[in-house]
């Protein structure tokens, strides 16, 4: 089962609040509608996580719309599973996740960064943070 984490759902919620804010007595714009109701049932739930293919296809389509604005992929072009280590010290990712990245879902994806930037041990964090700044358009990393 691929999930999303309930920070993600937050973080889509956002970004359609900054993108169609409501004004004074108007409704909430679709999307921040539908993620809302989500994000509302996790929290009564005490859920963490919701299955990505669960979500109601509103709720889907704007998680997906907000999923393409953010970076793809965490390398900084500091790849020493290339060198033959296990786990990349410049993003992250095991072997595994940077040879299977391009067949992996949005949800997966986003799976992994969630649990790089918990980690905070890849130099994308410490020694190259300006680097992977750089590759996000110029902001800090996710």
């Amino acid at each position: 089962m691929a999930a999303i984490h309930i920070t993600d759902i937050e973080a889509a919620i956002n970004h359609w609040r900054a993108r169609a804010p409501a004004s004074a007595g108007a409704a909430l714009a679709p999307e921040i509608s539908a993620l809302g109701e989500v994000y509302a049932r996790m929290v009564f739930r005490h859920q963490d996580e919701a299955d990505e293919h669960s979500l109601p296809a509103a709720a889907r389509a704007a998680w997906l719309a907000w999923y393409d604005t953010t970076p793809d992929t965490p390398c900084i072009a500091i790849c020493s599973t290339s060198q033959g280590d296990d786990w990349c010290k410049g993003c992250g990712r095991s072997f595994d996740e940077v040879q299977f990245w391009p067949a992996m879902g949005p949800a997966e994806k986003r799976a992994v960064w969630r649990r790089i930037t918990l980690e905070h041990t890849a130099w994308r964090f410490n020694r190259y943070a300006e680097r992977a700044a750089e590759g996000a358009g110029g902001t800090a990393p996710p």
